[in-house]
């Protein structure tokens, strides 16, 4: 059964800083799945990212607001994939904190 992952990332910093981080560690993402493996794509619309990624046959979907005070993530993840959620859940919200972390 698919299950979406919901997360919310608190921060300090301006929506344009956490914003830029986030542009950031995508284009990273991005960088490191260049082997071919994962397929990315992502799309801004103001403070809103929508991404899709595909991997072993299956799509991973997902949204992320960049809010004053907070980032929310929502990530949808298919059958195969479900029984990660929680590994999923824990690893966005350690990465996304030292990401957004005012330094």
């Amino acid at each position: 059964m698919a299950e979406t992952v919901k997360v919310d990332i608190p921060h300090k910093l301006t929506r344009e800083a956490a914003r830029g981080r986030i542009e950031g560690g995508f284009a990273s993402l991005r960088q490191d799945m260049l082997g071919g493996v994962v397929k990315f794509e992502d799309t801004w619309t103001g403070d809103h990212l929508d991404f899709r990624a595909k991997v072993m046959g299956q799509t991973v979907t997902g949204r992320l607001d960049v809010l004053d005070d907070n980032v929310h993530v929502e990530i949808d993840l298919p059958g195969f994939l479900a029984a990660i959620a929680g590994k999923l859940k824990g690893k966005l919200q350690k990465e996304g904190t030292l990401l957004l972390e005012k330094k």
